[in-house]
């Protein structure tokens, strides 16, 4: 009886320090996450020049300035005489805290506004670091050394976590909603010197295999193939966008997330539309 009691009492103390161990393993988590979100924040809101507010008014202006051309020709001598518009993020100063910050992105009425990192060392260094390259949950929004840093290649691949707090590429999973697909297709990229603009043409859940380690896209015909794919994905969980068009002489970029359930991936793709230079 006494032996049984020594038992009893052991195994309530390893209960109590395993519930203890999982509540302070869960507080630290919570005050990680919350620490990761409020330095995005902070960081967001220092480097977004207020030039964003006059590049906008430029691109105001070089609109009208073709409307108002009377013929195409004109419009375009109009066009070519327009100056870089001012970037709207200061990427110097990025730069300074951390050189593998090579771009931000942007979706509007989502809370994607992040820089976009890729380490020169470890491909997945940043899928548990932050910007400050200390360890956090969230990580950071990163490509691997497989894609360039410029989105030149014909299809460059960024992944993000799907945090249940909805930073980094949670809210990705908005699209899963018809309404809001349809009514959101723009995101935006900033380089140093470019500003890149993609129609957001599908979203869906995919495998879990690696993309860029799965297909040749130097291949027009493997290109081609995955293209379609893109455009008639094999999930039931899927959004694309109606006249959307992809060819060969495209580039995308697929945004990756986790799923809120099993294993695959949600992905949302982008088209490359358009692209101007930045001072």
């Amino acid at each position: 009886m006494k032996r049984n009691k020594i038992v009893l009492t052991a195994v309530v103390v390893a209960l109590s320090l395993l519930i203890v161990g999982c509540g302070g393993f869960l507080l630290y988590k919570n005050l990680n996450e919350g620490q990761s979100e409020e330095e995005y924040g902070s960081l967001a809101a220092s480097v977004m020049t207020q030039q964003s507010q006059t590049a906008s008014g430029t691109s105001s202006s070089q609109a009208q300035t073709a409307a108002d051309a009377s013929t195409a020709q004109q419009a375009q001598t109009a066009a070519s005489t327009v100056p870089a518009a001012p970037n709207p993020v200061d990427f110097p100063t990025l730069e300074v805290q951390n050189p593998d910050i090579y771009s931000w992105i942007n979706i509007p009425n989502t809370q994607v506004d992040y820089p976009v990192l890729q380490s020169p060392d470890d491909d997945n260094f940043y899928l548990d670091h932050g910007v400050d390259k200390d360890y956090r949950f969230a990580g950071a929004i990163y490509s691997q050394r497989c894609n360039a840093k410029d989105y030149s290649d014909r299809v460059t691949v960024l992944y993000g976590h799907n945090m249940r707090n909805g930073s980094m590429f949670a809210t990705l999973h908005w699209f899963s909603d018809p309404s809001f697909f349809a009514q959101n297709e723009q995101m935006t990229i900033y380089t140093d010197d470019r500003q890149l603009n993609y129609q957001i043409v599908a979203a869906y859940v995919y495998g879990d295999n690696h993309i860029m380690n799965s297909f040749d896209f130097n291949n027009d015909e493997v290109y081609r193939d995955f293209l379609d794919s893109v455009l008639n994905p094999h999930s039931i969980d899927s959004n694309v966008r109606e006249g959307a068009t992809l060819d060969i002489s495209d580039r995308i970029v697929i945004l990756s997330t986790c799923l809120n359930y099993g294993d695959g991936r949600y992905l949302v793709v982008g088209k490359l539309t358009g692209e101007s230079p930045l001072a």
